[in-house]
């Protein structure tokens, strides 16, 4: 996924583990609550969204889990698991971890600078974003509805 960083243009990207779970259903929530008009001041022209993972092999599907969610949310998803770059991470406006791991991790393999630094943000910063996978159809249930209540807030504090 190519990422863009024009005038007009802000890019949000998600990072989990292996972008399979986490940071896909962040990018298709995100993504929905822009296209919807959810999120006053953000429209589809002005934000981009993607997601990486840390740790990801290439070109996996979301979990079954994930696509059940987002497909019971009217949300279409089409994406592949992709391994996070130094490109992605420098490109990016806003770089939302899901765990304080994560923060840790960008910054340190990419050996950030610390403007780029400061555009890597947890995106509930009171909590690590725990990961569903194998833990059942209501921990991705509990993810969603948590990315439901952040993904604004964060958003409107990271954009504004």
């Amino acid at each position: 996924m190519e990422l863009r960083n024009e005038a007009q243009m802000r890019t949000v990207l998600f990072v989990c583990t292996g972008n399979t779970c986490r940071s896909p259903m962040a990018e298709g929530i995100a993504r929905d609550l822009v296209d919807s008009g959810v999120l006053e001041g953000l429209n589809a022209g002005q934000v981009l969204f993607a997601s990486a993972g840390v740790a990801a092999a290439e070109g996996v599907p979301p979990s079954p889990e994930t696509q059940d969610i987002l497909r019971e949310r009217g949300i279409e998803s089409s994406s592949r698991s992709i391994q996070l770059t130094s490109e992605m991470v420098s490109r990016a406006d806003v770089v939302l971890a899901m765990t304080r791991s994560h923060q840790e991790s960008i910054c340190r393999h990419f050996d950030l600078s610390e403007e780029q630094a400061s555009r890597v943000h947890m995106l509930d910063p009171q909590q690590d974003v725990i990961d569903p996978i194998g833990q059942g159809p209501q921990a991705y249930q509990m993810a969603a509805e948590l990315f439901d209540k952040m993904i604004p807030q964060r958003l409107k504090e990271l954009l504004s």
